[in-house]
């Protein structure tokens, strides 16, 4: 199952070492517009892959023909955000980049299954899949798996517990109103409510909304985490795991939800997104979850469809 990545800056970069480091593929695409980028990077991770014993091939190239025989993209082209800004700064600049490359890949694929990468990454999910055409189940957004990660993160530093037992859940937009889900998480099955109290559950609540501009003000990027989160959701595809992930796919009726790409959590396996799990959300989840549905709807407005 051959897999491509469109965009070979760092966090490009990342989600090939990280799909490598799990031999997901006995080769592996580094494609970018940039001279020499993605064959310098590709050069970089094959020395580390072949120290360690790893046989998958990180093929660096500026051709996108090399998509014809992808089976998994991801689309991870566009500007990142600086200091200061929001997703949503992004949107008029990634949105032409998106909707070139969606162009490009829609014309060497008549269908593959496609991880966005790129931010604002619902708006960027949506409109993935208006240029393509692709089934709506081929086509998702990496955010739900990158923001529960942060969330796990904070998880274990208030509980001090193993990170092997905790399980939890993040839905909605991927930016300022994501919705982590304390009610939703737990440790060995165990509510998370019983490891934390009210005001615990506020500042980890409130953290794990505010973590990706702190790393960016202090490095500039976030880069490992979202290599690592898309590896997660190419593997659970190439091995037909069923995971259940968060991840923006197209709503059609979900949680009383139309014509909208938002986080969810889904099954994600061999044939894509093969179910949409609803989860039974309260007063407060629900109205949180219809403000991050309002946000990511006023930016699809905006875009070039």
């Amino acid at each position: 199952m051959t897999i491509s990545i469109i965009g070979s800056g760092r966090v490009g970069a990342s989600v090939a070492l990280n799909c490598g480091i799990r031999e997901l593929d006995p080769q592996i695409n580094l494609i970018d517009i940039i001279e020499g980028l993605p064959q310098g990077e590709a050069m970089d991770i094959n020395h580390q892959l072949s120290e360690q014993g790893i046989d998958s091939f990180v093929q660096g190239t500026n051709d996108f023909s090399i998509l014809r025989d992808s089976e998994i993209v991801i689309l991870v082209a566009g500007i990142g955000r600086k200091p200061g800004m929001t997703r949503m700064d992004l949107l008029k600049t990634n949105a032409s980049i998106v909707k070139d490359v969606s162009t490009k890949i829609a014309q060497h694929r008549q269908t593959c299954k496609l991880i966005i990468v790129t931010n604002p990454l619902d708006p960027m999910t949506y409109l993935a899949l208006k240029t393509t055409k692709f089934p709506k189940n081929n086509i998702m957004g990496m955010g739900g798996m990158l923001d529960l990660s942060r969330f796990s993160s904070f998880i274990n530093e208030y509980t001090r517990l193993s990170r092997t037992s905790i399980s939890a859940m993040v839905i909605s937009e991927h930016g300022e109103r994501m919705l982590p889900l304390i009610r939703f998480s737990s440790i060995s099955g165990i509510p998370l409510s019983h490891f934390i109290d009210e005001r615990q559950s506020k500042e980890i609540y409130e953290k794990t909304k505010q973590v990706a501009a702190e790393v960016i003000k202090y490095k500039g990027a976030t880069v490992y985490a979202p290599g690592n989160a898309v590896a997660t959701m190419v593997e659970s595809i190439v091995k037909d795991k069923r995971t259940v992930i968060p991840l923006s796919t197209y709503l059609d009726g979900e949680y009383g939800v139309s014509d909208v790409c938002i986080g969810v959590p889904a099954v994600l396996g061999k044939n894509g997104v093969e179910n949409i799990i609803e989860l039974p959300l309260n007063e407060f989840e629900h109205q949180e979850f219809t403000n991050g549905v309002k946000n990511v709807k006023e930016a699809i407005s905006l875009l070039p469809l």
